[in-house]
C-alpha cells in the first residue's frame, strides 16, 4: 500500500466539493487547518450550486482534477459527503495523482473515492472528519484527523455498549460507508475484502434496507473471508412503526456475521457521528477484541 507523504506545517491542502453543496461557510474549518499550519485553497465548488449539487458534474470533476493534479497540493479535503462522487469518478485521470500521491480526506459519499483509490492504485487515504462536521466535531476526532494527517501515532480504545465477538488481527484497514460499499460491488472500483479488517458505518438508512445491504454482500462472498469487522456508527436510523422490523443495526449485523470466527466490535467511534475518529484506509490495522473493550492500533 502506498502512504501519501504526510503533512508538515507550511503545507498547502485544498478544500474541494465533490458530492452535495455546502449550505454556508467553512470558516471554522479553514482556521482550523491553518491552526496547524497549513495553507488553505478553497475551490470554486465551495460556494458552487446546480441543484443539490456543489456545481455541475463537470464544475465538480474539473475542480477536484486541478487539485489532484497540482503539485503544489499536499492534501485534498472533500468538504461534505451527500450524494454526487459516483458520477465523476470514472472521469477523472489519476495518472500525475499516481506518480505524485496526496492525501484525500473525507466520509461518507466520500467512500467512492477511498475505495477507488485502494482498489486501482493502492494508495491509501484518510477517513474523517470534513469542514461541514467540523462546528460539531468533538476535539478529540479533529485531533485524529491531525494526527493522521501529520503521521503520528493514531490509536483508539474503548468499551463497546454492545456485545463483541473476542479474537485479534493485524491486517489492512478497508471500508466506510455501508451504503456506498454495496453500490460499488461488481464495479472497477471495488475493494477485495479477502484478509482484510472492514470498517461499515451508516446513516439515514432503514433497518430492512441495511438488512438487505448486509446479505447482499456477504451473499456476494464480501463477509466471509474478512480478517476482522469493525462496526461504526449506524445513526439516524429508520423503522416502521406500525410493523417494526425488529431488530437493531447491530443484532442484524451481528446475525449475518455469527457463522465465521474472526473478532467484530460495535460502536466503534467513527461515522456520522460528532466523535468521527481517524481511520487511516489502507494502513495495516492491529484489532484487540477481548470481552467489551476494544483497541485498535495503526502502523
Amino acid at each position: 500500500m502506498i502512504l501519501p507523504p504526510y503533512l508538515k506545517p507550511g503545507d498547502k491542502v485544498a478544500i474541494t466539493c465533490p458530492a452535495k453543496k455546502l449550505p454556508g461557510d467553512i470558516k471554522d474549518a479553514v482556521q482550523l487547518l491553518e491552526s496547524w499550519g497549513l495553507e488553505v485553497v478553497l475551490g470554486e465548488t465551495v460556494t458552487a450550486s446546480w441543484h443539490q449539487f456543489a456545481g455541475t458534474d463537470e464544475q465538480r470533476r474539473a475542480d477536484l482534477q486541478r487539485f489532484m493534479d497540482d503539485a503544489s497540493v499536499s492534501a485534498i479535503i472533500a468538504a461534505r459527503g451527500g450524494y454526487g462522487t459516483i458520477r465523476i469518478v470514472d472521469h477523472l485521470d489519476f495518472i500525475k495523482f499516481v506518480r505524485r500521491p496526496k492525501w484525500i480526506v473525507g466520509f461518507s459519499d466520500i467512500t467512492v473515492l477511498h475505495s477507488h483509490l485502494q482498489a486501482r492504485f493502492g494508495i491509501a487515504s484518510v477517513h474523517g472528519q470534513m469542514p461541514l462536521t467540523v462546528p460539531d466535531s468533538t476535539k478529540p476526532s479533529l485531533e485524529s484527523l491531525r494526527k493522521a494527517l501529520f503521521g503520528e501515532n493514531v490509536g483508539y480504545e474503548y468499551t463497546s455498549s454492545h456485545p463483541n465477538r473476542g479474537g485479534s488481527a493485524s491486517a489492512e484497514l478497508t471500508g466506510g460507508n455501508l451504503t456506498l460499499l454495496m453500490v460499488l460491488n461488481g464495479s472497477v472500483s471495488e475493494v477485495d475484502f479477502t484478509g482484510k479488517i472492514l470498517f461499515l458505518e451508516d446513516v439515514g438508512e432503514q433497518l430492512y434496507s441495511v438488512d438487505r445491504m448486509l446479505y447482499h454482500l456477504d451473499r456476494a462472498g464480501k463477509l466471509s473471508g474478512l480478517a476482522g469487522l469493525i462496526v461504526g456508527g449506524f445513526t439516524s436510523l429508520k423503522d416502521d412503526v406500525n410493523v417494526p422490523f425488529g431488530q437493531t443495526a447491530e443484532e442484524i449485523i451481528a446475525a449475518i456475521v455469527e457463522k465465521y470466527d474472526y473478532p467484530v466490535c460495535f460502536n466503534f467511534p467513527a461515522g456520522h457521528i460528532d466523535d468521527n475518529r481517524a481511520l487511516v484506509l489502507g494502513k495495516t490495522a492491529h484489532l484487540t477484541v477481548t470481552g467489551q473493550e476494544v483497541k485498535l492500533i495503526l502502523d
